[in-house]
C-alpha cells in the first residue's frame, strides 16, 4: 500500500530476498538482514493488521523472518490503528500494529471477546504537521492547530479564517491570508487519534470550559476536511495546494518533497522545536508518541509460528525500527520482560 523506500534496513532485507530466492531457506540470520535467527522446523501462519504507521515495520519484519523460513505464511496490512484492533478483538488477526495505546471501548471489546493480549511498545514516531513548501508561517502551536483543524474550524476556508479562535486561546502567531486546504488521516487512523489527544485536547478542552464547544465536539477534529488513510497522498496532497496543511508519521515526511515540516510549540510563547530523530527521541518534539504492537496471548501459546515471530520481531528491533525511518526505544527491557512474562492487559493510563 505504502510505496515509500525504507532506506538502508529495506535495502539490505529485500537483498536478502533476492539470495534466499535462490538459495531455498536459510535459518542462519546471516542473509536476512539482521542478527536476529528464525528456529528451524517452524511452520504455521501469522496475520497481522492495524496501524498504516507501523506497518512497514511489521512488513520489514516479515520479510526477514520469510528470508529465513518461508515455511510460515505471514500477512501485514495497515488499514488503521481503530480497524486492526477491531479485526484484533474480534479473534481475526493475531497482531495488531497500533500507533497508540489500546482504548478503553477497545479493551473492553476484547475482553468480551475473551482475547487478552501482551501489549508490547517497539519504538517512537513524532507527527509531523505539514505545510506547503512556501507556506511562510514559522511555528505553529498547539492553539493554532485547534483553531485551523478543531471543530469550531467547520467551513473556515484561509489561515487567516481561523485567526480569532487562535487569538482568543493565546496565539500571537500571524495566520496568512492564503486559502485553506487540509489533507489528513481519517477517524480509522490512530495518527487521528493521537493529534486529537496530543495537540487538540488542550485547547479543546479551554473552549468547553468557556462554552464555545461542547465536550462531544472536543473529542473530534473539524469534518470538513479531505480523509485518507494512505500517508504518501496525503503528503501529495498538502503539496499540490499553496494553502496545504497535514499532518501524518514523521517517517512519511522527513524526505518528502514539496511540503514543509512545522516546528511545533505546544502553548504560545514555548520553544518551537522542529522534528527530527532527536527531538522525538529526547521528547522534546510536543508531538512525539510511542509505537505499539499487540500480541493475542491464547494465540502466542497455541502456535509456535506466533511466538516464534515476535521473539524475531522484538531479536532485531532497533534494526527494524531505524530501517523503517522510526526512532528506538532507548531502553527496550521493559519491552522484552512484558513478553517474556507474557503479561496481559495494557500498561498505558488512559489518557
Amino acid at each position: 500500500m505504502h510505496h515509500r523506500a525504507r532506506k538502508a534496513g529495506l535495502a539490505a532485507v529485500a537483498s536478502a530476498l533476492l539470495f534466499t530466492a535462490a538459495c531455498g531457506n536459510d535459518n542462519s540470520g546471516e542473509e536476512s538482514g539482521t542478527d536476529a535467527t528464525v528456529p528451524e522446523g517452524i511452520e504455521g501462519s501469522v496475520s497481522i493488521s492495524g496501524s498504516s504507521t507501523v506497518e512497514p515495520i511489521s512488513a520489514a519484519v516479515r520479510e526477514a523472518f520469510v528470508a529465513q523460513n518461508d515455511a510460515v505464511d505471514i500477512t501485514v496490512e495497515g488499514p488503521g490503528t481503530g480497524d486492526g484492533f477491531e479485526k484484533f478483538c474480534g479473534g481475526e488477526t493475531d497482531i495488531s500494529d497500533a500507533s497508540r495505546p489500546i482504548d478503553e471501548e477497545e479493551v473492553a471489546a476484547c475482553e468480551a471477546e475473551g482475547v487478552e493480549f501482551v501489549e508490547l511498545e517497539i519504538g517512537l514516531d513524532g507527527i509531523a504537521v505539514i505545510a506547503a513548501e512556501d507556506n511562510p508561517v514559522e511555528c505553529l502551536t498547539f492553539a493554532d492547530l485547534y483553531a485551523l483543524a478543531g471543530p469550531e474550524a467547520e467551513g473556515v476556508d484561509t489561515w487567516a479564517g481561523a485567526q480569532e479562535v487562535a487569538t482568543a486561546l493565546g496565539s500571537e502567531t500571524e495566520l496568512p491570508e492564503e486559502s485553506l486546504t487540509i489533507t489528513a488521516p481519517g477517524e480509522e487512523s490512530g495518527t487521528y487519534d493521537s493529534f486529537i489527544e496530543i495537540a487538540l485536547a488542550g485547547p479543546a478542552e479551554a473552549r468547553v470550559t468557556s462554552g464555545d464547544i461542547t465536550e462531544d465536539q472536543a473529542e473530534a477534529t473539524r469534518a470538513d476536511y479531505s480523509a485518507n488513510a494512505n500517508d504518501n497522498a496525503i503528503v501529495e496532497g498538502v503539496a499540490a495546494e499553496p494553502g496545504g496543511l497535514g499532518w501524518v508519521g514523521f517517517a512519511f515526511a522527513d524526505r518528502a518533497e514539496g511540503v514543509r515540516l512545522m516546528p511545533i510549540a505546544a502553548e504560545p510563547g514555548q520553544e518551537c522545536v522542529e522534528p527530527s530523530l532527536e527531538t522525538i527521541q529526547d521528547g522534546s518534539y510536543p508531538l512525539s508518541r510511542s509505537l505499539y504492537i499487540y500480541v493475542n496471548k491464547a494465540r502466542a501459546e497455541e502456535d509456535e509460528a506466533v511466538a516464534a515471530f515476535v521473539d524475531f520481531y522484538l531479536d532485531g528491533l532497533a534494526g527494524f525500527v531505524e530501517g523503517a525511518d522510526y526512532v528506538a526505544l532507548d531502553d527496550q527491557a521493559p519491552t522484552d520482560a512484558a513478553w517474556e512474562d507474557r503479561t496481559a492487559g495494557t500498561r498505558v493510563e488512559a489518557g
